[in-house]
C-alpha cells in the first residue's frame, strides 16, 4: 500500500504538473511531507496572486497548473481571479485544505463550510471525496476535467487527514477530446464561404488557445477576407500587421454593426463576437449578413443571438475549410491608413507603447492588464507572433502582474513584458516579491496616470463630471518595487 499523498503526487508527475503555486495554510502542510526535491513549489504573498500566477503558467504552457488554496479564507482570497481564469478558459486543477474528518461535526476553526459549493458557478467541477482513499482518483478527473474542451478550472477539497491513509496507487492515463467538428455543418460553411461575394473574419482566444494562427492566415488569404479581433479578446489571433487585419471590435452592438456593415457573410472564430460591454438596441448583425459561429465552448454557441454555430477545436475545423470549394474571385480590402510615428515631445500611453513596440525583442510576450491604454496598445503595439499576447477575459483587476511571471516561469527562454496600469498594479503588487524571489525575466512596465481612469471614461459616458475616490496619490512604484528585490 501506499499513502494518498504518495498516490497523488505519482500522477501529478506524470501529468507534467510538477509545479505548484500555492500560499499554505495549517490544513495544507500535511501534502508537502516529504516533498519530491524534482517538484517546484512557487509561494504568492496571497491567493489572487497565487491563482494568477498559475493561470498565466498554465496558458503559457498549455498543462492545467495546480493551485494549493488554504481553506475557505484562501479560496476566498483568489475567487477574484478564480473568475478570471473560468473566463479565460484556464485549465487549473485548484485544491484546498479542510479540517480534520473527525471534527468536521463541530465546525473547527478554519473548516471550510460547503467547500465544493464555494468556488462555484466559477469551476467545471467541484468535489470534496468521501474517503480519503478517493483523493488520488478526485485529483485524477479534475486534471481531465480542467483539460477538456472547454478549458477551466475544477476544485477539490482535501480534509489535513488525508493526506497520510493509505491507499491503492491509480494509474495515470490519458483522454483526448479535441472536437473536429460536424462534417455536415462545415461542408455548410464551406459552400457558404466559397460563394459570399464580401466574407469576414471575427477571431477571438479559441483561435489562440487552439494554435490555429496559421490556419486563421490560411483561410483570410484564400478567400481575401478582413479580419476583426473579437471585443475583450484575452490572446492573440492574428497578426496585426497583416494587410488583411482591419482592427478590434468594441463591446457594443451598434459599434460593431457598424464595424462590419457591407458584409454578406460574418465568420466568427474561437471566441464571442457578441460581447457586450454597455446596453444596445437594434439587430446584432448588419442587414443583408449572414453569421457562423465555430469555437469549443458550447455556451458561446448556446447564446449566440443570431446566426449558426458549429462546437468544434478551431484548428481542426479551419483545416476542413481550408480543403473546402474554390472561393470567388474577390479582391482585397483597402489597406489601413498607418498612424504617424508620435516624437516623444510630449509623454502619453500611445508614444510609450509605440516605443516597446520598436524596442522588444523578437517573440517576446506582451501581458496586458491597463485597460484604459488598451485603445493606444490596440494603435501603437500591434501584436505580429502567435502566443505573445495575454490579458483577462473577465475585466476583473489583479491578473496581469502575477500572470506575467507565471507566463516567464513557463517560457523561460522568451522575454516577458507586462503592460500595468497603476490601479491594477496595486491589486497585485506583492506579486514583485515572487517575481524577485524566482529571478523571473520580467519588465513590468506601470502606466502611472494617477487614477482609475477607466472608471473616468465610463464615468463620462454617463454624463458625469467628477467620481468621488477614485484618485491615486502619493504611490512611489519604484519605491515598492525595490523593497521587494525588484530594481
Amino acid at each position: 500500500m501506499t499513502t494518498v499523498r504518495e498516490a497523488t503526487f505519482a500522477l501529478l508527475e506524470a501529468y507534467g504538473m510538477t509545479t505548484v503555486f500555492g500560499n499554505p495554510g495549517s490544513t495544507e502542510l500535511p501534502m508537502f511531507r516529504d516533498f519530491p526535491d524534482h517538484f517546484r513549489y512557487v509561494l504568492g504573498l496571497q491567493e489572487s496572486v497565487v491563482l494568477a500566477m498559475a493561470d498565466g503558467y498554465a496558458q503559457a504552457s498549455r498543462n492545467a497548473a495546480l493551485v494549493n488554496l488554504h481553506s475557505s479564507a484562501g479560496t476566498g482570497h483568489a475567487l477574484g481571479n478564480l473568475f478570471t481564469a473560468y473566463k479565460n478558459q484556464t485549465p487549473l486543477v485548484v485544491t484546498a485544505g479542510q479540517q480534520a474528518r473527525s471534527i468536521l461535526p463541530y465546525e473547527p476553526f478554519l473548516f471550510a463550510q460547503q467547500a465544493t459549493e464555494f468556488p462555484q458557478p466559477f469551476v467545471k467541477w467541484a468535489c470534496e471525496p468521501a474517503r480519503a482513499e478517493d483523493v488520488p482518483a478526485a485529483i485524477a478527473r479534475a486534471y481531465h476535467v480542467a483539460m477538456e474542451p472547454p478549458w477551466g478550472p475544477t476544485f477539490v477539497s482535501v480534509p489535513i487527514d488525508d493526506w497520510d491513509r493509505e491507499c491503492d496507487p491509480i494509474p495515470a492515463r490519458r483522454m483526448f477530446a479535441r472536437n473536429p467538428g460536424d462534417p455536415a455543418a462545415l461542408a455548410e460553411v464551406a459552400a457558404a464561404l466559397a460563394k459570399a461575394e464580401r466574407p469576414v473574419f471575427v477571431v477571438g482566444a479559441g483561435v489562440g488557445r487552439d494554435g490555429a494562427w496559421d490556419q486563421v492566415i490560411a483561410l483570410a488569404e484564400r478567400h481575401r477576407a478582413g479580419v476583426w479581433v473579437a471585443p475583450l479578446s484575452s490572446q492573440c489571433s492574428f497578426p496585426e500587421n497583416h494587410p488583411l487585419f482591419r482592427g478590434f471590435l468594441t463591446a457594443g452592438r451598434e459599434a460593431i454593426v457598424e464595424s462590419l456593415a457591407g458584409h454578406d457573410l460574418i465568420l466568427v472564430l474561437g471566441g464571442p463576437m457578441s460581447l457586450y460591454h454597455v446596453e444596445g438596441f437594434g439587430p446584432h448583425v448588419p442587414e443583408g449578413a449572414a453569421l457562423w459561429f465555430i469555437g469549443d465552448n458550447p455556451v458561446h454557441a448556446a447564446w449566440l443571438p443570431e446566426g449558426n454555430a458549429v462546437v468544434a477545436n478551431c484548428r481542426l475545423a479551419l483545416e476542413t475549410l481550408l480543403a473546402g470549394p474554390a472561393p470567388l474571385r474577390r479582391g482585397p480590402p483597402p489597406p489601413l491608413a498607418p498612424l504617424p510615428r508620435l516624437d516623444g515631445s510630449v509623454m502619453t500611453d500611445a508614444y510609450l507603447l509605440q516605443q516597446i513596440a520598436a524596442l522588444r525583442p523578437a517573440g517576446s510576450i506582451i501581458v496586458e492588464e491597463a485597460a484604459s491604454s488598451r485603445g493606444a496598445m490596440h494603435d501603437r503595439l500591434p501584436i505580429i507572433e502567435r502566443d505573445t499576447f495575454y490579458t483577462t477575459a473577465s475585466g476583473g483587476l489583479g491578473y496581469g502582474l502575477p500572470a506575467a511571471i507565471g507566463t516567464a516561469l513557463a517560457r523561460t527562454s522568451d522575454k516577458v513584458i507586462a503592460v500595468i496600469g497603476d490601479g491594477a498594479s496595486m491589486y497585485a503588487i506583492q506579486g514583485l516579491h515572487a517575481a524577485a524571489q524566482l529571478g523571473t525575466p520580467v519588465s513590468f512596465v506601470i502606466i502611472k496616470n494617477g487614477r482609475y481612469e477607466a472608471l473616468h471614461s465610463f464615468g463620462r459616458k454617463f454624463g458625469m463630471q467628477s467620481l468621488p475616490g477614485t484618485q491615486l496619490p502619493h504611490l512611489d512604484f519604484c519605491a515598492l518595487a525595490e523593497a521587494q528585490g525588484v530594481a
